[in-house]
């Protein structure tokens, strides 16, 4: 069984990339991040052709995030429990009856939190503070956890081309790789990096300065596995080269292959 996160930056933009990845890679579940459309206009007909049901959490010009899966899944949760007041679109869980087991995926779009010196921050904290909470509930049930997305975290040095470059950002701030490293302590494990340790692995790529053609990349978009679920992890890829397709989002799909 295969489960990718990719961060689509706008789905209606990138609709024909998606669906030439999806025939391409052929997941058995997609977790989508900033779609960029709220619900009722998600390009679901042009997805459901290929065989996929479609379960989305949208919002209007930003945020969003989506499940595309072959088989209907049993129950659908939209946001992040901890915070009523939080109208931002940036999670879903949906729960899946596979063979004899239940398992659980969910696409997350974590906050950048940038600039630091503002709201933002802070925001991200208590976002990364509610998603433990939930993992530390749904860790106790035992069963498959997938949470896969966009975290914008780099998790360690070697995840990024030129620590000295984000030293000051968000997204590698100490506090915020010491909250990722929070979530692994519970008990879930980084998927890519069980499978390996090598560098230069990178799932985004910013438009500007060339950093695609230079390689300039960071690793942010993340499957973090409970027990049951590591147990059954097979391989780990990361599908960098659609990144080098026309009008391309800049991140790219990462696929975790189960023995489920």
């Amino acid at each position: 069984m295969r489960i990718a996160t990719w961060n689509i930056n706008g789905v209606k933009a990138r609709i024909e990339n998606l669906c030439q990845w999806l025939k391409d890679a052929s997941p058995d579940i997609a977790c989508l991040q900033e779609i960029k459309s709220v619900d009722e206009a998600f390009p679901r007909g042009e997805i459901e052709a290929l065989g996929y049901h479609v379960e989305t959490h949208g919002q209007k010009g930003f945020n969003g995030v989506a499940l595309l899966s072959r088989m209907r899944p049993d129950e659908i949760n939209r946001g992040l429990p901890g915070d009523e007041t939080d109208e931002q679109a940036r999670f879903i869980e949906g729960v899946f009856t596979i063979g004899p087991r239940a398992i659980r995926v969910c696409s997350l779009y974590l906050p950048n939190g940038n600039p630091i010196d503002t709201e933002k921050y802070p925001y991200k904290l208590r976002w990364m503070d509610r998603l433990r909470t939930f993992a530390t509930g749904r860790l106790q049930l035992e069963e498959p956890l997938i949470l896969a997305g966009d975290y914008n975290v780099i998790p360690e040095p070697i995840d990024c081309h030129d620590p000295a470059v984000w030293a000051n950002d968000a997204l590698f701030l100490p506090q915020t790789r010491s909250a990722f490293r929070e979530q692994e302590n519970l008990g879930l494990t980084d998927a890519l990096r069980a499978t390996t340790a090598a560098a230069k692995i990178y799932t985004f790529w910013d438009y500007q300065a060339g950093a695609w053609q230079k390689n300039n990349g960071i690793r942010i978009d993340h499957l973090l596995l409970s027990p049951e679920a590591a147990d059954r992890l097979l391989s780990v890829a990361v599908d960098k080269h659609v990144r080098a397709w026309e009008k391309p989002s800049d991140h790219v799909p990462v696929i975790g292959s189960f023995d489920f």
